[in-house]
């Protein structure tokens, strides 16, 4: 059935349809109300095999399939079980299967979760999804890649409320709980009338019958003395805190371990739960505190040290957002909101030793084109150390950030930026000061770096116990007395790395990998080049990005272009909203021969592009940045168009843009200007 640009898979009444909850399906006799977008590759179901595939005897690079609109105030776990088959090894733009989820209001899509691995047996993926107040549709993308014979196949795709992390192993997926095999000792499923084990039990908790199933661990085979066997859960795709619970058997004290741990993406253990009781002959409810702010998997482990050593049964996984015991009820999760600071308005938790004087100052430097002013918005507020008041040999500056919690692993990112003509490498250090104030450790410090570049650093760190970030600057003798700048200062929990894994932002653009949503209307010399490092023209456009001073960025070269001529940089079709929307990007016009930077709006069916926003001339050394409010109910293309001025020095560049549903929480006073104000090289203390 064809109906407008879309193939609705035509779907059966079907006995069974009525037990599966919105947005569920198993592909059997229908897709549920799943619809494939016709402007890509076409879905095909495989109601015998009980599975939907993408069609690759057509040509086309991704395949789309969207649920119908779902509505949920609960949280829900959606499980997805999928195989992604392929003959040759993997390309470098391997066949992948991506979820998003598209909510109302939202012209970007957010990607939840990404795969590639091939496998000759169907995966289960599991993603929690936060309780919100919005209409939402879960979209799958099927990517093809290089290997034209691949094929991506879908079996099931299951929304039930509750969390992941929850089981009470009736289905035969396990809720996507898996056994690290061992040769001797492993889980196994239990009950279902299947009579596997010397030790098996007569009952599950669910069902509270033979009938139910439960997994279990038996000692029968240990051959060696502490033999361990792991039941791991699925990662959690979202921070939670709060009481993990389980029903647990353990027959016979010979010595079984039974131990929960957590573990983390980078292997760490932390141990939260161990059994007290030698015996429990019926099943025994468990409780535990449960904190998870970055991803975990839940790890239940049981070591035997002889076969004789019984077994250990295990049913009813639950989760709830309230923790066990009300004593420590009134615990709230670590905030790292607030260990960062961008100084626009104050020091934030930050604060300085007085004995030491005043080392850091917080100052703004007005538009020029001699001296860059702050990363924030290239005419705010930073902190300076060894400024022309202080700087002697041997003086040092202390920043103390607020206590941070013990035993979390977080990522923290500032922006720091040296100027000086002599060796500058360890006049800014960061240490960590453990909350005595007897240790501290120094965990990273500047090697000498581009003058005057606002440059990212990130380290991740974890301490046993309650702890502080110190960001110290030291001039060691006249000849090193440089200037060191701080801004942006920022903590999340979770390792960096785990974070960079993590998914993008959708909506921005930092141009660290490709040109993301954006298009050139024609390529060629005078067109937009993205680029790292400064360009190649002498007094003109940035000496490094803004994302992380070392990255890429887009900009036109001028050189190459003649007085007058424009360079468009046009998104993809982005959807319309109801509602504000707000566009923030940062901007670099440095050079005297530079012309003119705008931005338009273009809405689907209307010919004109409405200017939003412009710039003419040399405005700043700085990247500045740019906010524009809109609003466009039909879907739209933000265009950024870019005019050579009247000299080789007009390299204009952009680079991190962002996309934000609702309106803008600052506004820009100037919408259009030109020139930049006269006083030039002034810092305001």
């Amino acid at each position: 059935v064809v109906t407008g640009a879309r193939f609705v898979l035509a779907a059966l009444p079907l006995a069974g349809a009525a037990l599966l909850s919105p947005g569920s399906c198993a592909f059997e006799d229908s897709a549920c109300g799943y619809e494939w977008d016709y402007a890509h590759l076409p879905w095909a179901l495989h109601g015998e095999g009980h599975y939907i595939s993408v069609d690759t005897s057509y040509e086309g690079e991704k395949a789309v399939l969207s649920s119908p609109e779902l509505y949920s105030e609960e949280w829900s776990c959606v499980r997805l079980i999928y195989q992604i088959a392929m003959t040759s090894e993997a390309s470098h733009d391997p066949t992948r299967l991506n979820l998003y989820l598209r909510q109302e209001g939202e012209s970007f899509d957010r990607l939840l979760w990404s795969a590639k691995e091939p496998s000759d047996s169907w995966l289960i993926a599991s993603l929690d999804l936060i309780n919100s107040t919005k209409k939402y549709k879960i979209v799958l993308e099927g990517e093809i890649g290089q290997d034209k014979s691949a094929s991506i196949a879908v079996f099931e795709i299951k929304i039930t409320p509750g969390y992941c992390i929850e089981c009470d192993f009736e289905e035969n997926h396990l809720c996507g709980f898996v056994n690290r095999w061992n040769p001797n000792v492993n889980w196994f499923v239990g009950g279902g009338n299947i009579h596997n084990s010397q030790s098996i039990l007569p009952k599950d908790h669910t069902l509270k019958s033979e009938l139910g199933h439960y997994m279990y661990v038996d000692s029968v085979y240990v051959k060696h003395f502490q033999e361990v066997a792991q039941l791991i859960s699925p990662k959690t795709t979202a921070p939670m805190s709060g009481c993990l619970s389980f029903y647990y058997q353990l027959k016979q004290e010979s010595s079984i371990i039974f131990t929960v741990y957590l573990r983390d993406t980078n292997g760490f253990y932390d141990e939260i739960w161990k059994t007290d009781s030698a015996l429990s002959a019926d099943w025994a409810l468990a409780e535990v505190d449960f904190n998870a702010p970055y991803p975990m998997e839940v790890i239940f482990e049981v070591a035997f040290n002889s076969a004789k050593g019984g077994y250990v049964a295990l049913d009813d996984i639950s989760f709830s957002p309230v923790y066990c015991s009300n004593q420590t009820g009134m615990r709230t999760p670590f905030n790292p909101a607030k260990a960062g600071c961008d100084f626009e308005e104050d020091l934030c938790n930050f604060y300085q030793d007085h004995k030491d004087g005043p080392g850091w100052s917080r100052v703004k430097v007005k538009r020029n084109v001699y001296r860059a002013g702050d990363h924030t918005t290239g005419f705010g507020y930073y902190l300076l150390a060894n400024t022309k008041f202080i700087s002697q040999p041997g003086y040092i500056g202390r920043l103390y950030g607020p206590t941070l919690p013990g035993n979390l692993e977080f990522c923290l990112r500032f922006y720091y930026a040296l100027y000086g003509f002599f060796q500058m490498s360890g006049t800014l250090a960061v240490y960590i000061f453990e909350e005595n104030h007897v240790v501290q450790e120094k965990i990273w410090s500047v090697l000498d770096s581009p003058k005057g570049v606002w440059t990212q650093a990130e380290i991740s760190f974890k301490k046993p116990m309650p702890c502080k970030v110190v960001f110290v600057s030291w001039c060691k003798s006249f000849w090193d007395c440089g200037l060191v700048a701080l801004d942006d200062v920022s903590l999340s929990l979770g390792s960096c790395q785990a974070a960079d894994v993590l998914l993008p932002n959708p909506g921005e653009c930092t141009f660290e990998k490709d040109e993301c949503v954006f298009t050139q209307k024609e390529r060629g010399r005078g067109s937009w080049h993205r680029r790292r490092g400064p360009t190649p023209t002498s007094y003109t456009g940035p000496k490094g990005d803004h994302t992380t001073g070392v990255g890429y960025y887009m900009y036109i070269e001028a050189s190459d272009m003649v007085y007058g001529q424009r360079a468009y940089l046009v998104s993809r079709s982005l959807r319309g909203t109801s509602g504000k929307q707000c566009l923030t990007f940062f901007y670099h016009m440095y050079g005297a021969g530079t012309g003119l930077l705008s931005v338009y709006l273009k809405k689907e069916g209307d010919d004109k592009e409405i200017p939003l926003w412009r710039r003419t001339g040399e405005q700043s050394i700085s990247w500045l940045r740019g906010l524009i409010e809109y609003e466009s109910n039909k879907n739209y293309q933000i265009i950024f168009e870019v005019i050579r001025g009247v000299s080789m020095r007009s390299d204009t560049a952009i680079d991190d843009i962002l996309f934000q549903a609702g309106p803008c929480l600052e506004v820009e006073e100037i919408q259009f200007s030109s020139g930049y104000p006269d006083s030039l090289n002034e810092i305001e203390y």
